[in-house]
């Protein structure tokens, strides 16, 4: 099989045929596109998610620590606690682990969460270390805001800008390379990204807008995280690509490795439909949070209108990230 997430009809083929127990208590389930599961605890909702980390190779405790928190986000909620399971290889050493923890800890730390368990492992079945989060949350009973929530005629909004967390990975994994069609400064600001993976911001302004649903954008990029919302709500997208904001730098390197920055990682990006997309817009930028409309939830499949073309969207087979295996 190749690297990445199971493909849209493989992964709900398992979850669907692997629901033995539906308790009362879930208000949410797992399926194609959700990010979090929420049950009900009277006042309040739970609100639970996990993920690893696998395609990066540096800041990985950074990383691990804002891509599960961000669903915690997109479901307007507010992240508690996370419980940390790292599977080391044998040649590692305890510095590095220890690295690792270093860099969960301070993230944790700057936006309130606690470290309240976990696991940590040296074995022979992984080649890098892996590690992943489980992250525990809550919000008033009611409140939450599920993926599958968009409704026809909705807005598609995005904040900041697209492919923040694939740009990074890829200077730091690949800068000698990228030394070639990169200024220092692009270089410098491509390093500075993972200070721009958080969306808890953006979270809780459109949890308390009400918006219709939320996503934050990961593996699979834009197109896979609209393909996730349309999945789960049952509808499709139209989108406009002069309207997707993107860094300049961004659109070096996928030139570069030729690959399509549309379909590659975007942690930092929350995805959002709202009934008044002009309106949540003005307020995440009254808030220091840049935002754009970028199309609308509709009833036919996913199409991207570029120069006046409708495109048909197919949707991801995997992330941009893992075509990319060459010599550094």
């Amino acid at each position: 099989m190749k690297e990445g997430k199971l493909d849209f009809d493989d992964l709900r083929s398992i979850i669907l045929n692997n629901k033995s127990v539906k308790r009362d208590e879930v208000v949410v389930r797992n399926d194609v596109g959700e990010d979090c599961s929420i049950i009900d605890f009277g006042n309040y909702e739970g609100i639970f998610s996990t993920d690893p980390i696998t395609g990066a190779n540096e800041n990985v405790g950074k990383l691990a620590v804002h891509i599960n928190c961000n669903d915690i986000a997109s479901s307007g909620g507010e992240p508690i606690g996370i419980l940390v399971t790292i599977l080391a290889p044998v040649n590692s050493t305890l510095e590095e682990i220890n690295k690792v923890m270093n860099e969960i800890d301070e993230e944790a730390a700057k936006i309130n969460v606690e470290i309240i368990g976990g696991h940590t492992e040296v074995t022979s079945a992984v080649n890098k270390m892996v590690i992943s989060i489980t992250v525990i949350g809550k919000n008033l009973k009611g409140k939450s805001v599920k993926t599958a929530g968009a409704k026809l005629g909705d807005d598609i909004i995005v904040t900041k800008t697209l492919a923040l967390e694939g740009t990074y990975i890829l200077i730091n994994d690949y800068e000698e390379r990228l030394k070639k069609i990169l200024s220092e400064e692009e270089i410098e600001l491509g390093k500075s990204l993972i200070n721009e993976l958080s969306v808890l911001k953006e979270g809780k302004i459109g949890g308390e807008f009400g918006v219709n649903s939320m996503h934050d954008i990961t593996e699979g990029g834009l197109l896979g995280g609209l393909f996730e919302v349309a999945m789960a709500s049952n509808t499709g997208f139209k989108i406009f690509k002069d309207k997707i904001p993107m860094l300049e730098v961004t659109r070096k390197i996928c030139e570069e490795f030729k690959i399509d920055p549309l379909r590659l990682i975007s942690s930092g990006s929350m995805l959002i439909t709202s009934d008044n997309g002009e309106e949540l817009v003005k307020q995440l930028k009254d808030k220091g949070i840049e935002a754009s409309i970028i199309g609308k939830i509709c009833a036919q499949h996913g199409v991207l209108i570029d120069n006046g073309n409708e495109i048909k969207v197919e949707p991801p087979k995997r992330d941009e990230l893992f075509n990319i295996r060459v010599e550094k």
